[in-house]
């Protein structure tokens, strides 16, 4: 028997990191998450529970960005009510102060929405879901303050300019925030931003690219993955 066995050893599982070491553009066809998970394996190293994992990181980070913004703006608007000046605004300004206060409350819902999302699907293996909805939640958000900064900048310009002086700067405002928020990164992600899953990839060889090659210890983790270890997500 152990003769037997000498001869004809078992075969070989299937190691799903053996098709991750060409070029990003020799991926297999299919789902756009399996491609993006098998370029982050090659170029970062990364299994599909860190990269997502450093998704939400990141999406965190822009949160802190926004919120300070929107906090900012929602004690403005909610002090100014309380102003000796406030009882003289017209209908039209109190409509304006009214719908700033609401766009504004709603960004902050929004923009604050990740952390109990995260801490109720805590634990529950659901982090892609998770990832997927906050970047939902960051999106509309920043859009609600968008709108709210231009509705209080419209507010404010009535009451020192007039109302048809603060529509034209106002408009001019919107524009702005909506060529840097907007217009210019649709641009370069046109232009310069080939998503891994796409028949343009990264090309090798661009500063800060990193080695290709699969470390060992990465190999053994993809290679239990492939035999039906559970992943282990929040």
């Amino acid at each position: 028997m152990n003769h037997w066995l000498t001869h004809h050893p078992a075969p070989r599982r299937e190691d799903p990191s053996d098709h991750l070491t060409g070029h990003p553009s020799e991926l297999p066809a299919g789902p756009q998450s399996e491609q993006h998970d098998q370029w982050n394996l090659r170029a970062r190293g990364e299994t599909p529970t860190q990269r997502l994992d450093r998704n939400y990181s990141e999406i965190l980070q822009e949160v802190r960005v926004a919120q300070t913004g929107v906090q900012l703006l929602l004690a403005f608007l909610l002090a100014l009510a309380f102003t000796p000046r406030f009882g003289a605004l017209t209908d039209f300004e109190r409509s304006l102060y009214v719908a700033s206060l609401i766009l504004g409350a709603a960004a902050t819902a929004l923009l604050i929405a990740p952390a109990p999302f995260h801490r109720l699907l805590f634990q529950r293996r659901l982090k892609e879901q998770l990832v997927r909805a906050c970047a939902l939640f960051v999106q509309f958000g920043l859009a609600l303050l968008m709108l709210s900064l231009s509705a209080s900048m419209l507010l404010i310009l009535d009451v020192v300019l007039g109302t048809g002086p603060a529509a034209w700067i106002t408009a001019g405002t919107l524009a702005w925030f909506c060529l840097w928020w907007y217009a210019v990164p649709l641009w370069s992600r046109a232009r310069h931003g080939r998503e891994p899953g796409s028949a343009g990839r990264p090309q090798p060889g661009l500063p800060g690219d990193v080695d290709p090659r699969v470390h060992p210890e990465l190999r053994q983790d993809v290679r239990d993955m492939g035999a039906d270890r559970p992943w282990r997500q929040e």
